[in-house]
């Protein structure tokens, strides 16, 4: 899943980095690869937490969305891939039926994404859950 994030820096050499889909998920690094590195970290502790206690995921909004609050203001945003599955559970194999030239269409989807038949119907599914 992606999380957008805001970087901010006040020399320039040392960055906090916040998550505004997960409220109260935070890191800092030393250097801009090091911020983003330890925020997939906190990110995926912050879910497997989430996870353990039960807490689905917080609707995720754009990055336009985020942008446009003031609290991060002049901020540099980078968006980062974490999976999301920690926070979901269990995984369970499913029985489904598909015409055959959908699963087709799924299949090279989900090769172009750099993903598995299971995955992409999975992002597809969140995608279409948030959307309500």
């Amino acid at each position: 899943m992606k999380f957008p994030v805001v970087l901010h820096t006040d020399d320039g050499q040392r960055y906090g980095v916040t998550v505004p889909g997960l409220p109260g998920c935070f890191s800092v690094g030393e250097t801009l690869d090091e911020a983003l590195d330890s925020i997939r970290e906190a990110i995926g502790l912050h879910l497997e937490g989430m996870g353990e206690e039960g807490t689905p995921l917080p609707e995720q909004h754009s990055l336009a969305d985020y942008q446009a609050d003031p609290n991060y203001a002049g901020g540099v945003w980078a968006v980062v891939d974490v999976d999301a599955s920690r926070v979901e559970g269990k995984t369970e194999k499913v029985n489904i039926t598909l015409p055959r030239n959908l699963i087709r269409r799924i299949d090279e989807a989900a090769r172009t994404r750099g993903s598995s038949r299971s995955g992409f119907l999975a992002e597809a599914a969140r995608h279409a859950l948030r959307k309500g």
